[in-house]
This record gives C-alpha cells, sequence and structure tokens, in this order.
C-alpha cells in the first residue's frame, strides 16, 4: 500500500507532538539502548527492525520504559493468543474472504494534521462465529503491515465505522472473551495512537455494543468515540474529500482499496510464515511466566446483555 507522506511543515508538528528527536542520530541511539535491553531478555525475539521499533517509539513518545512494555506485550500476545497469529497467509479462503464480508481498510491520505484514515464497514451476510477469530486475525496482521509501511511517522489514526448492518444476529456470534483478548491486545501490544472513533449509521444496538464493549476500553479512548447519525453528522468532524467515494468523499473506491490491501498482505506471506517463531518463550522469561489470567483475568467473568 503506498500511503501518502506528511510534508515538511506537518513533520515538524508530528515530531512535536510524538516528542521524536528531530536529530536522526538521537533516534539511532534510543534504537542501540532498546536492542541492548532485547540482548538482555532471554524470553524475547531480536529480530525486529529499525522501521517497526521506530514506529514503537513514535506510539509511545519516546518513553524507552513504554516501549520495552509495548515490545513485550508484542511477543507476549502471539504466545497468549495462537487463534489470532498463526496460519496468516491471506491466500488461505478463509481468510481471504475476511476483507469481503468485514471490510477494513486504511487509507493513503493524511488529514490536515497528520492522522490516518481506517474505514470500517460490514457486508449484509451471514457469518459464522468462527469467523469473528479470522477478522480479528486479519485485522492485527493489517497492524503488523503498517509497522513496515509508515516509514515516515503520523500524529495518529481515526477509526470511522458505519454501523448500518449491524444486527443483533451479527452481535451475538461475538465470544466476550475473543473480543476482550483482542481489544486487550490492540491497547497493550501495539503502538497505536488512536485519536479518533467514528461511529455513524447508528442504532440502539450500537449503544448496547458500546455498553459491552466499554470495561474493555481504555478511559482515554472511551472519551475519544463519537457517534453520528449520519454522513451530514460526519463531515463536520472528518475531512470529506478524504472519505471514500462511496460515501461522498473523493479517497477513491472501498473495493478498489480492499484488492489492493490483498495484495500487500499477500506480499507479506513469507514474513507472516517466518514470524510463527518469533514469539516469546514464556520458559525463559526471568521472574515468574505470564499466564492468560495475568493477560486478561479470569475466563467466564463476563456480564450478559439483552441484546434482542
Amino acid at each position: 500500500m503506498e500511503f501518502v507522506h506528511p510534508t515538511p511543515e506537518q513533520r515538524v508538528t508530528i515530531r512535536e507532538e510524538l516528542r521524536e528527536p528531530e536529530n536522526v542520530e538521537e533516534v539511532e541511539r534510543d534504537l542501540k539502548k532498546i536492542r541492548e535491553w532485547l540482548d538482555t531478555q532471554p524470553h524475547l525475539p531480536k529480530d525486529m527492525d529499525d522501521v517497526r521499533l521506530t514506529n514503537f517509539f513514535r506510539g509511545c513518545k519516546f518513553s524507552m520504559e513504554k516501549v520495552k512494555k509495548k515490545l513485550d506485550m508484542y511477543y507476549t500476545m502471539r504466545n497468549a493468543i495462537p487463534e489470532f497469529f498463526s496460519e496468516r497467509d491471506i491466500a488461505r479462503p478463509e481468510l481471504d474472504i475476511v476483507l469481503d464480508y468485514a471490510q477494513i481498510t486504511t487509507l493513503p491520505g493524511l488529514t490536515p494534521n497528520g492522522r490516518r484514515i481506517t474505514f470500517i464497514r460490514g457486508i449484509d451476510c451471514d457469518f459464522q462465529s468462527s469467523q469473528v477469530n479470522d477478522a480479528m486475525k486479519v485485522s492485527l496482521m493489517l497492524g503488523d503491515v503498517r509497522l513496515a509501511e509508515e516509514c515516515v511517522g503520523i500524529a495518529g489514526d481515526i477509526f470511522i465505522l458505519d454501523a448500518a448492518v449491524a444486527t443483533a444476529t451479527h452481535f451475538a456470534k461475538f465470544s466476550p472473551t475473543a473480543i476482550k483478548k483482542f481489544l486487550i491486545c490492540v491497547q497493550e501490544a501495539y503502538p497505536v495512537k488512536v485519536k479518533e472513533v467514528h461511529v455513524f449509521n447508528t442504532s440502539p444496538l450500537v449503544d448496547t455494543i458500546f455498553k459491552f464493549v466499554k470495561p474493555f476500553v481504555k478511559e482515554k479512548l472511551i472519551g475519544r468515540v463519537t457517534f453520528h447519525k449520519d454522513l451530514e453528522s460526519l463531515y463536520k468532524s472528518v475531512p470529506r474529500d478524504l472519505l471514500p467515494n462511496e460515501y461522498g468523499g473523493k479517497a477513491g473506491s472501498i473495493d478498489d482499496y480492499i484488492k489492493k490491501w490483498k495484495t500487500t498482505l499477500g506480499n507479506y506471506t513469507e514474513w507472516f510464515k517466518e514470524q510463527e517463531a518469533k514469539k516469546a518463550n514464556e520458559s525463559l522469561r526471568p521472574g515468574s511466566p505470564k499466564t492468560c489470567d495475568d493477560l486478561f483475568g479470569m475466563e467466564g467473568s463476563f456480564r450478559q446483555l439483552n441484546i434482542d
């Protein structure tokens, strides 16, 4: 995927926001320090390249301690949630179809303040509960690719969700455990900076879903979620021209971008295969190994919601 890079003027404000040193040598010193730290962690892989590592620093506002924690969780989650991190080949039929019914596409443009938009919509179709895990897996695959493709820092992400096709039948197929694991994984293991979340075409069911996921989402992020009844309301928050053509914008067709993302994910097939072995080895972790209870809490402790 070819992304629009920030202008020199945007880079100045983005660096300030991310606390990124202007001096390249300082960034290189940070990368050296984090590699030295990784060498002292026998349970963690040492394979990450400079671009991905730099994006971890950007996502953590160049806090060395936050980067250490995030990197540890990045590799730990791969071991703790194998259902999200194994057999990540977009050519497999069950994964190839995901982007056709759960259309997730990060668009190439940038907002004036340097943020990237990811647009999400579902296609009204019948799907099985097992396909929910596949959709979460592909979402994390997209995140891994962006760690490599975002070679110039951006100011963060805007997520826009069209909730028009959400039904109680769809929601009933989502496992509470899977939702909790996915949301914790995204927030704790990936250096994504979610600046805005916009949900439009809302309904009473969307309110129910929001109440369901709210306990698993950081309070700071909850405050960045905005609900819109329609597109006209959305246009007041997000530059209209940066939206897909189908929603009155000029960014291009969603279907075209889905095809591009499938191609891009296919280009990373070998990398994903190599990453199968790149995960935390809990038997080598200094101190006590991390368990699923440590990471996600006790299973079966979810509050039931009436979604009829």
